[in-house]
């Protein structure tokens, strides 16, 4: 078996190193494992040092793609998006915690549901609030929430992508933890009636 901080370490690199890669790629912009990462280490890490992992994988790419969208398209990030982000991230540990405590397969596709529908509401409403660029008005909160900048795609489609990769890899991490706590004769979720 591989130690815990190894095996952070590993689910470090590999997730920050992914979320890189998929920025060049437009159509898996957002498509990225870290917020199922959050969530479901607090689902299922009770060493609280590993909740570290999800939150330095973001910080790490974070730095990365700030460069690249520095150049790519003259837009940098602020230290105010860079803690309404790790804010979301911490929040969705919260929400793991909240279903570690009532651990079943709906609670686990709520929970990353309620995670996703946090990050796009808060992160964008955030950028509303504090982009010049965005009217000052309700107009300017549903483009915010709709189509955001004209340079970028559409916030609809990050939204969707994020959805459909925090489920995907909810389902992939949760699926593999329970396989192993089957193998260990160990299950953490009630069995299907």
């Amino acid at each position: 078996m591989v130690p815990p901080m190894i095996f952070a370490v590993i689910v470090l690199i590999l997730a920050a190193g992914y979320r890189v890669v998929a920025a060049w790629d437009p159509n898996l912009v957002n498509f990225s494992p870290l917020m199922a990462l959050a969530f479901c280490g607090g689902v299922y890490f009770r060493n609280r040092w590993l909740w570290l992992v999800p939150l330095a994988a973001l910080s790490l790419s974070d730095l990365y793609l700030d460069h690249y969208y520095a150049v790519q398209f003259g837009y940098e990030w602020t230290l105010g998006g860079v803690i309404v982000r790790s804010a979301c991230f911490a929040a969705a540990i919260g929400l793991g915690c909240l279903v570690a405590k009532h651990k079943t397969w709906l609670n686990l596709f709520s929970g990353a549901l309620g995670g996703s529908l946090l990050f796009y509401l808060v992160t964008n409403t955030a950028s509303w609030a504090g982009d010049v660029t965005y009217a000052s008005t309700l107009a300017g909160w549903w483009q915010a929430m709709t189509v955001g900048h004209p340079e970028f795609p559409p916030t609809l489609y990050f939204f969707r992508n994020s959805l459909v990769s925090d489920l995907v890899f909810t389902g992939l991490f949760a699926g593999a933890m329970e396989l192993a706590a089957a193998r260990a004769a160990k299950p953490s979720l009630p069995k299907a009636a």
